[in-house]
């Protein structure tokens, strides 16, 4: 069979603007109407904007833009219900998810049903004893507190049972949700949902936060009196701030609504007059030494959301319980805020930590056990793993492996006979629908629910081993070559000149960027190498390129210099992304490297001289004297690589030795051939001990010998020697 993946295989870069024909005429006139830059223009044509109204309408993101909340399928009897609660002063619950978009649908219904005068509570389960969704057990404790409504956000589209149980003890359910459909909707009072079938709302890829924001508009409309347009402005400026960091945090698309919740909602973020959300933006800000303080605060951008407050606000429902989060965006006291904030940023580092010691162990497991051969889903599963942590490694084994992943943790349950139930994490990629997927495997599992690329679900032990053999021969069906191919994504190839601060600034008008907008990424092609430094500790590297008297710096992050087998020297292509660097006052373009390879040109020279190498060593005659080695060239390899080995540093690329060798001994004349053919009779001779771990990659030892030794005692080098031809 073919094998489906190979480990190590270098990702493709595929570049929109090669792939997709760009008329020039379109983007002069798209650049000309728009007073922007052609790079500008090429990357809203790239994105679809090929209209100057459309394009501009991007750009500008203003709110009535928003498409009519009312046509939500039943979001109007949602209206008429809660405003009744609200007349007849019902006890209303919300029920919300655990994540940041449950948090922040959470805190934005409670804020203004508040602010309404509403009876009104709200209640999120624990991810440990309860796990996710609506439960009959959790029904049965809100009717007894009093609840006569419960409104469900961002979860319950497949609690069917549960609001079936409800209704028969007089409890009625509005839901709000944003998860993939069954074929059977609950029996509630009303199901907002964009993705019913029969839904006919023309944007589909609202966050859980997200409806609710659509269902406040309602709301505030039945309510004040006001036009639509004055009641969505309304709300925008009163909650786009939480609806905004619940639709980055659950990757939703960056266009159309969601693109204007988080524009509007970004400086509101960053002036917020909320205490809890001040709180955790100090907290994250706080400077950890004089030398940070100095630097001007980061930039506050979806990115920012995404990486830094997303998992803070994360690790509440992950290791401790989503109410600390709640808790913190409904407090309207500062220091408790604080508290709150500083509770959620070291619950993070719990998270971390566990998150490295599940990921050292699952990656340690993959390698041991996964059958790379003939299984496309990674499944792994532990008694110990911490499952609200399982989804963040699942996350990182996809991206590792460009595999489908899903972790199981039995935690906490007992071997019933192998009935016990196992909670399970999973990510995908493009090509494979996860919830298809579990659909394709659903009789093997006790429930599951999610998106296209994540999902959760709950499996026995004993059917884990029919669900990993179900899942796998769907993935076969469905898994193309090219979809299990590691692909670059970038937008268009540059010149060195075309990056200025100007391209810089200009590109910012494309914000805020994630996923369906994400942030431009380009190619530089034929750059010399100048400098290549170590950063952080060997951590990070910078870079410093060059080409026709243009320099520019490029930041690798996580990423050693090691990793890159890179040399000063070296003529190499980039990918990367524009970054304006700010510090103490100065602003300088910079880089960010998302990955760098020798130039075609570079490359073509290496396989030219493998193919050069093959051919004499298999037995073809050559007439460079220059390949054969001399006594003085086994000197200096020898050398150098004893020198290194004492030092500790005992691998090395073929490339790596031979930039040494270039460094150490400019005169010598040393190819790549002949170091090869050097390499080769030192192991023969066991002069040292070599062994090529993998493709060009060495690992030395020292051979202590008492005498010296006779290089024409070498086989190789005598064969060498009669297949030289003087020219």
């Amino acid at each position: 069979m073919q094998k489906i993946f190979a480990k190590g295989k270098e990702k493709t870069w595929f570049i929109r603007a090669e792939q997709t024909p760009v008329p020039q005429a379109e983007i002069a006139r798209i650049s000309n109407s728009l007073e922007r830059s052609p790079i500008v223009a090429e990357l809203l044509w790239l994105r679809g904007y090929h209209d100057t109204e459309e394009a501009a309408d991007f750009l500008s993101m203003r709110t009535e833009l928003m498409y009519d909340p009312r046509g939500l399928r039943d979001i109007d009897r949602a209206s008429a219900r809660i405003r009744a609660a609200i007349e007849q002063h019902e006890k209303i619950v919300i029920y919300g998810d655990y994540d940041v978009d449950g948090v922040t649908a959470v805190c934005t219904l409670y804020l203004y049903l508040r602010d309404k005068g509403a009876d009104v509570a709200y209640y999120i389960p624990n991810r440990t004893s309860e796990g996710y969704g609506v439960s009959v057990q959790a029904v049965d404790k809100l009717i007894e507190a009093g609840a006569r409504l419960i409104i469900t956000v961002d979860t319950g589209i497949t609690a069917s049972e549960e609001v079936a149980y409800a209704k028969e003890r007089g409890v009625d359910f509005v839901i709000t949700d944003h998860h993939e459909c069954r074929a059977e909707l609950p029996g509630a009072v009303a199901v907002i949902n964009p993705h019913r079938p029969d839904d006919e709302y023309p944007f589909k890829e609202l966050a859980g936060v997200g409806v609710v924001f659509k269902l406040l508009c309602v709301l505030e409309h039945d309510l004040s009196g006001d036009s639509m347009m004055e009641s969505v402005r309304r709300i925008c400026y009163a909650y786009a701030d939480l609806v905004a960091i619940g639709t980055v945090a659950d990757v939703m698309p960056m266009r159309s609504e969601n693109k204007i919740i988080v524009k509007l909602g970004l400086p509101l973020i960053e002036n917020t007059a909320r205490p809890g959300l001040r709180a955790l933006l100090d907290a994250v800000n706080a400077p950890a030494d004089d030398r940070q303080r100095a630097r001007k605060k980061t930039k506050l951008t979806s990115g920012f959301i995404g990486y830094v407050l997303a998992p803070r606000i994360n690790a509440a429902g992950r290791i401790r319980s989503a109410s600390i989060a709640v808790e913190l965006f409904l407090s309207d006291d500062p220091a408790r805020a604080a508290e709150l904030a500083q509770e959620l940023c070291v619950a993070n580092k719990e998270r971390q930590a566990e998150e490295n010691t599940i990921m050292q162990e699952a990656y340690a497991k993959i390698e041991a056990e996964h059958d790379f051969e003939n299984d496309p889903v990674i499944i792994l599963d532990s008694d110990h793993w911490h499952h609200g942590v399982i989804g963040i490694v699942s996350s990182r084994i996809t991206e590792h492996y460009g595999l489908p992943s899903i972790l199981i943790s039995f935690e906490g349950a007992e071997d019933h006979g192998g009935e016990d139930i196992g909670k399970g994490s999973g990510r995908s990629i493009k090509g494979m629908n996860l919830v298809d997927a579990l659909v394709h495997s659903s009789e093997h599992l006790v429930k599951f629910g999610g998106h296209e690329l994540a999902a959760g679900l709950s499996v026995t032990r004993s059917e884990l081993p029919a669900f990993r053999e179900a899942i796998n021969r769907y993935a076969r069906e469905v898994l193309t070559e090219e979809a299990l191919t590691p692909t670059l994504d970038a937008d268009m190839e540059l010149a060195p000149e075309d990056i200025t601060m100007d391209l810089a600034e200009e590109l910012t008008l494309l914000e805020p960027y994630g996923a369906g907008n994400p942030m431009p990424v380009f190619v530089l092609r034929d750059m010399e190498l100048a400098e290549c430094t170590p950063i952080s500790g060997g951590k990070h590297t910078r870079l410093l390129v060059t080409r026709g008297g243009k320099s520019l710096q490029a930041m690798f992050f996580s990423c050693p210099s090691s990793e890159l087998d890179l040399f000063v020297g070296d003529t190499v292509d980039l990918v990367f992304t524009v970054d304006i660097n700010e510090y103490n006052g100065r602003r300088s373009v910079q880089l960010i490297g998302r990955d760098v390879r020798l130039s075609q040109n570079e490359n073509d020279r290496m396989r030219f001289e493998k193919q050069r190498f093959e051919r004499i060593w298999s037995g073809e005659s050559f007439t460079e004297a220059d390949l054969l080695p001399t006594r003085d060239d086994f000197a200096a390899v020898y050398t150098l690589v004893r020198r290194s080995v004492r030092c500790g540093i005992d691998e090395m690329s073929h490339r790596a030795l031979l930039t040494k060798l270039h460094t150490s001994v400019p005169a010598l004349k040393v190819g790549y051939v002949k170091l090869k053919f050097i390499i080769r009779v030192l192991q023969e001779l066991n002069l040292l001990g070599i062994e090529e771990v993998s493709d060009e990659f060495y690992h030395f030892r020292l051979n202590y010998a008492d005498r010296k030794t006779d290089l024409d005692k070498s086989n190789l080098l005598r064969r060498l020697r009669t297949q030289y031809r003087q020219a």
